[in-house]
């Protein structure tokens, strides 16, 4: 699933004439118009799979905020190595959120990550594991969130920006139970390129974290080639095999060519 694809696909969904969607489509396999323009790129002609059985997508049906709307990924069938997962937002501009990879660490997966929906879409994730492409899905009725405003002024985003958090929940691995949860927070105000200046009127360039690698000692967690519907403040909170290392390091580039890179030590953040 390559990622050049989604700036064309953000063109031309840009340029269109908006679909608004009327109805909950439960099953996210339902062909719809939009999907069907768009399945071409994201996969091509690769059969997929059912996958509620294997992955549960928890989001609200109605978004409090269209802005940060969480989705957690949770694995039902913790069998399945799921390697890699790209999260769809159909209705979006650029409808690829985020395409991430998974290391054996993270199974069996449960991840949580906040995104913008700007109108009435299904939100779909595919995952890759050995027996091919599976799908998951739910819908949820939000809207504008795409092009809601900033939280922060300009140049108190900017000022803070790359700064990184980590919170460590529950007590420290131990041999026998070596499975933790942390969250990792991280300033950036991932602008989508929708949102307008409150002073000027004028729209804000894109600019985003367009690529995230989470690292514990020499090993890497999870990676993510993201886009515009990331949320500001980019949070992402999981569980993971902890292998003893007393840092998780953070590193991410985003589109203006800035470089992040911070190791937070696991100690402190418990």
């Amino acid at each position: 699933m390559a990622r050049h694809f989604r700036n064309a696909v953000a063109f031309v969904l840009l340029t269109a004439t908006p679909v608004w969607a009327t109805e909950a489509v439960n099953n996210p396999l339902t062909d719809s118009d939009t999907w069907q323009e768009l399945r071409g790129d994201i996969v091509g002609e690769v059969p997929i799979g059912n996958g509620d059985a294997m992955l549960q997508v928890d989001a609200p049906y109605r978004a409090h905020d269209a802005a940060t709307v969480p989705v957690v990924l949770r694995q039902i069938d913790p069998g399945i190595q799921i390697t890699r997962a790209t999260v769809v937002i159909d209705e979006n501009p650029a409808p690829v959120a985020a395409e991430f990879t998974f290391s054996e660490a993270m199974a069996p997966l449960e991840f949580e990550l906040r995104v913008r929906v700007n109108q009435y879409s299904n939100l779909r994730v595919i995952t890759e594991t050995p027996d091919g492409l599976q799908m998951a899905g739910r819908y949820i009725k939000a809207s504008g969130g795409c092009s809601a405003p900033a939280t922060r002024d300009p140049e108190v985003a900017l000022a803070s920006m790359g700064q990184m958090k980590l919170r460590m929940f529950g007590e420290p691995a131990q041999m026998s139970t070596p499975r933790r949860e942390a969250q990792i927070m991280i300033r950036h105000p991932n602008y989508s390129g929708l949102q307008r200046d409150q002073i000027t009127q004028l729209f804000i360039p894109a600019h985003f974290i367009d690529h995230l690698e989470v690292w514990q000692g020499e090993d890497l967690l999870f990676s993510m080639d993201g886009g515009i519907s990331i949320s500001e403040n980019p949070v992402f909170r999981f569980t993971y095999t902890d292998n003893g290392a007393t840092d998780l390091t953070v590193k991410a580039t985003d589109t203006d060519g800035n470089r992040f890179e911070k190791s937070l030590p696991k100690a402190a953040a418990s």
